[in-house]
């Protein structure tokens, strides 16, 4: 599920998730909680409000460090949310996991962040194929989070491990695209998944307070809007042998009474 988005966000997970995985029999849900707190940032309460909601990983992004009550947790619970992987070394947390299902079939996770118009992180194209093979020798299903501003910067990303995972899916936009598609080698591949949270915003924000920023160039403190809440993401299905994808499908679910 893409970029889950304070109060609003959380609720429709809570709401429509059990009702999606009863719907299409799935087996294991990977969230993005950065913004879960008040619209940017994650804290213990919001992350485990998730987890709650059958939700079996969180990833991040840039905001992971906005909420400095997340890093104590995080400590406690390094196989429960990620952060990208190519912050510097001596970050707290980590930026891979491996997930399984109740019968024992496993799904590796690789959470990254991009650098175009973002911070200059360590080069997620050099990063990501050492944490691929590790994630190999334990599951060919493989999922990649390429959180990042630059459509670019996401297509050649799903370029790069095309064939050696199952999927690159695009986050941090909050706005999810129609390029959902198979790959060449066999990786399913969107630029960006979307976002869970009010759609009668700019990106789950209130749109007057975006809007008199654009206009004045002031500094003018968001609040989250409410209105024409929905859950957005993409269903992957994956061959548990040869870890390729075998369809990927688009998600926008509205949640009742907003």
């Amino acid at each position: 599920m893409g970029d889950v988005v304070g109060k609003p966000g959380v609720t429709a997970v809570r709401t429509l998730l059990p009702k999606l995985i009863a719907r299409h029999s799935v087996d294991l849900v990977v969230a993005n909680a950065e913004n879960s707190e008040g619209g940017a940032g994650i804290s213990p309460e919001s992350a485990e409000a998730l987890l709650a909601s059958e939700v079996n990983l969180l990833t991040s992004g840039n905001h992971f460090w906005t909420k400095k009550q997340i890093l104590p947790w995080v400590q406690d619970n390094p196989n429960l949310l990620l952060r990208p992987a190519n912050y510097p070394k001596g970050a707290p947390g980590k930026g891979h996991t491996v997930i399984q299902t109740p019968d024992g079939r496993k799904l590796g996770v690789l959470n990254l962040e991009g650098r175009v118009n973002m911070k200059p992180l360590d080069n997620p194209f050099t990063v990501a194929p050492e944490l691929v093979a590790e994630l190999r020798k334990q599951t060919p299903c493989i999922l990649v989070d390429m959180h990042c501003e630059a459509t670019s910067e996401k297509n050649a990303m799903g370029a790069h491990l095309d064939g050696k995972v199952s999927a690159v899916v695009g986050t941090h936009t909050h706005v999810q695209t129609a390029d959902e598609r198979i790959l060449p080698g066999g990786t399913a591949y969107i630029t960006d998944v979307g976002m869970c949270g009010p759609l009668d915003s700019v990106i789950g924000m209130k749109k007057e307070l975006s809007i008199e920023r654009f206009i004045t160039l002031r500094h003018v403190p968001y609040e989250l809007a409410k209105n024409l809440v929905y859950l957005q993401g993409v269903i992957i299905d994956m061959d548990d042998k040869t870890g390729k994808a075998r369809s990927i499908e688009r998600i926008r679910e509205h949640l009742p009474g907003t």
